[in-house]
């Protein structure tokens, strides 16, 4: 079965690894310090907090923001329903606005439409590693007193007007699963230029400990002393795991190229296929492409998805809309109320798309969708 993703790991990642693992550190040292730099340095310089997930990463993000009841949180269903969840379990409130028929990407307009005087945060995501025009959530954000979330998960790596993903937004949220554009196993962080954003983000993933005397309410206690003045948790990242993510950090350009090469290689092999759309775009974007979201009509997703199941090809589905989970049914969220984000899921499937990917790999995905949605493969 050839996977729809899956990481690329070398020798150089191997030896990193093994030089933490012979280091003093094995949890949070230098080697945790050392990938924050280079994460910052390939997202335009914001202070990268590491931590153990995408998920986490939102979680500290949302309660950097002061995310709490009574708060509202404008987002996309068409994601994973950790953008959602992790606001939920602040106690916010949250808003789903549809998304763009084409893209899939949350729609500015949408997104206005859903605000109230009780928005906290708008988070937009960039689906499939397209940037979901960063400048105008930033601004719709801002003009409305909220903050702009850039849920990154699939989007280090992009683009937008020549300017990296990580440098337009509030917070922005990375993710560094296996099957991301790079990994550190587990993984993930939360970028902000906010001092202060940075500060809280820091405190909530290190169970909002207080070290610094100058901030204690009590710091005569003695030189062990520490406190906590706001619950936090524990999402500090290891130095084994951070070590993995500088070595990959080294290679994230040469993904971002491979990546953009099965993209296109697929474009080319699927765009004249009658009963299929294959992913829109936009000008201002050079993307980091994490997904390959092909897109077959006339209600023949199962049928097509089923048939590369069965020919061995490993394809996905991204994603069931966050509100269609019973979690958000239970709480009143309805069937209906996003049509763009429901009709986009009840046609997408993720083709395979990882580094490693050869052409001759693509080339067999190519063949195998066209003999599923046409019965033939190419001429």
């Amino acid at each position: 079965m050839l996977p729809y993703g899956r990481q690329s790991v070398d020798d150089s990642d191997v030896e990193a690894v093994v030089a933490a693992l012979r280091s003093d550190w094995l949890t949070t040292g230098p080697a945790v310090e050392a990938f924050e730099r280079a994460v910052s340095a390939h997202v335009g310089g914001g202070a990268a907090v590491s931590v153990t997930s995408g998920t986490a990463a939102l979680h500290v993000a949302y309660a950097a923001a002061g995310v709490g009841p009574g708060d509202e949180v404008v987002t996309t269903p068409l994601t994973f329903v950790a953008t959602a969840a992790a606001a939920a379990l602040h106690g916010a409130t949250v808003v789903f606005a549809d998304v763009e028929a084409d893209t899939g990407n949350l729609d500015v307009e949408a997104a206005r439409a859903a605000l109230t005087d009780r928005t906290r945060v708008v988070a937009a995501v960039d689906y499939a590693g397209l940037p979901a025009s960063p400048e105008a959530f930033a601004a719709l954000a801002h003009e409305h007193g909220a903050l702009y979330l850039e849920d990154a998960a699939h989007s280090i790596g992009s683009l937008w007007r020549g300017r990296p993903v990580g440098s337009f937004a509030d917070l922005t949220t990375l993710s560094f699963f296996p099957t991301k554009n790079l990994t550190t196993a587990e993984g993930g962080a939360v970028v902000t230029s906010d001092p202060e954003l940075e500060r809280r983000a820091r405190g909530f993933k290190n169970h909002g400990l207080v070290r610094d005397p100058a901030l204690q309410r009590f710091p005569d206690e003695g030189p062990w002393h520490q406190e906590v003045h706001e619950f936090g948790l524990n999402y500090r990242l290891p130095d084994v795991l951070a070590a993995l993510g500088t070595s990959q950090l080294r290679r994230l350009e040469a993904f971002r190229a491979r990546r953009a090469e099965i993209h296109a290689r697929y474009d080319e092999g699927l765009r004249d296929l009658d009963g299929v759309l294959t992913p829109a775009r936009r000008t201002e974007a050079e993307p980091a492409w994490h997904l390959y979201p092909l897109r077959v009509l006339d209600g023949r997703r199962r049928e097509v998805f089923e048939a590369l199941r069965a020919a061995g090809i490993g394809v996905q589905v991204n994603y069931v809309p966050a509100y269609w989970h019973p979690v958000f049914a239970d709480l009143g969220y309805q069937r209906g109320q996003c049509p763009n984000a429901e009709a986009y899921y009840a046609q997408e499937i993720s083709l395979p798309l990882f580094p490693d990917l050869t052409d001759a790999q693509v080339d067999r995905v190519i063949d195998e969708v066209r003999r599923a949605v046409a019965g033939r493969a190419r001429p």
